[in-house]
């Protein structure tokens, strides 16, 4: 929402602030910020003008005058206290000493009005301050309990502040922990499909290989005839030259009995024709 403030710190959880070099840099940046603030005469311009009006009185409005042109404060008149007779051009004047008189019982309605007070002080002055003393002391003792609930509402919400961060920064730990139990895991498995990946082209590469020459064991048997192997070639043509000379003997012999029969044949033909 518009308006709110993210706060990320958790001081009751967060270590280091006493470790060297933190308060410099708290305090590089508090400078940095007051180097980019620009003050200005009046930096409640952006507001509307106070009205003052509604409570000002005529004696606040002329004082106010009194003290914007500069003038000094009307010293505390004491002619109100004074007795003076009529002034020495009209000591004869009637209407002089009647003002003179009246002023007097003026004074003397308000010395006897002072003791009358003073009186009354006296009687029940002490009550009076008795029971103005107890008020305070109510007052004292109510403030005291609100002050003793505010700082106990205040107590409470650093408990619960703290206990907020304390959990908060076990459920992060947690999910550090986590976070760097995933990452390990995830470099592992990176790890073994590279590994993997590097055997099925190391395969892929041999079975290539090996396709490539089967293909031209191929193409050389389609081209040139296989040859056999020396040994089986040997082997082979000792065979051949062992039936040869079976066959030649088998010949000889064939031949030598075919030679004595034509001998036989031919001895006994001369025979025949001599008895003939």
């Amino acid at each position: 929402m518009a308006g709110e403030v993210l706060v990320d710190a958790l001081p009751y959880h967060d270590k280091g602030y006493d470790e060297p070099g933190e308060k410099e840099a708290a305090y590089a940046l508090v400078e940095e910020e007051t180097r980019r603030y620009r003050p200005t005469k009046n930096y409640l311009e952006h507001l509307p003008a106070i009205d003052h009006t509604p409570f000002e009185t005529d004696v606040l409005k002329n004082e106010f005058e009194r003290m914007a042109s500069r003038l000094p404060m009307d010293v505390l008149s004491m002619k109100r206290y004074e007795l003076p007779p009529p002034p020495a051009g009209r000591q004869n004047d009637v209407l002089a000493w009647n003002e003179s008189v009246e002023n007097s019982m003026a004074q003397l309605e308000h010395q006897s009005e002072r003791i009358a007070n003073l009186e009354l002080l006296s009687k029940y002055g002490s009550s009076a301050w008795r029971c103005y003393n107890d008020i305070l002391g109510k007052m004292v003792e109510q403030g005291q309990d609100q002050l003793s609930k505010i700082r106990k509402h205040i107590q409470e919400l650093n408990w619960q502040r703290k206990t907020k961060q304390k959990s908060a920064g076990e459920a992060l730990r947690n999910l550090e922990e986590s976070w760097t139990g995933l990452v390990g895991k995830n470099y592992e498995i990176e790890r073994a499909c590279l590994e993997l990946e590097q055997e099925v082209e190391r395969l892929r590469q041999e079975q290539i290989i090996k396709h490539a020459k089967e293909e031209y064991k191929t193409q050389q048997m389609l081209q040139h005839p296989p040859e056999e192997d020396e040994e089986e070639r040997v082997k082979a043509e000792e065979e051949e030259e062992e039936e040869e000379g079976e066959d030649s003997d088998e010949s000889g012999e064939e031949g030598g009995d075919d030679v004595e029969r034509y001998r036989v044949g031919s001895h006994s033909s001369s025979e025949e024709e001599g008895d003939r």
